[in-house]
């Protein structure tokens, strides 16, 4: 079992067909929270990419303070039928 990242961070993974697509998406984050260095990996032999990084959740930018205050989870708990 995998541990949990300290109180106020979330470990994010993002799987990805190239890496300019993982840094995309990763940059986007970045721009809302704070985050530690992504560090990424090839996934499978069709050259995907995997790409982790810890983002600071107390300490938020204006795009996500927003979004964080006007919602709300419905569906705690669950997990995609990928994951463990």
């Amino acid at each position: 079992m995998e541990s949990l990242p300290s109180e106020g961070h979330a470990e994010v993974r993002i799987v990805a067909a190239t890496p300019e697509a993982a840094r995309r998406v990763a940059e986007v984050l970045r721009r809302c929270f704070a985050s530690t260095e992504q560090r990424s990996y090839p996934v499978g032999h069709q050259g995907g990419t995997r790409l982790h990084l810890t983002l600071d959740t107390a300490h938020t930018a204006e795009p996500a303070r927003s979004w964080l205050s006007t919602s709300s989870s419905t569906e705690q708990g669950q997990s995609h039928a990928d994951e463990v």
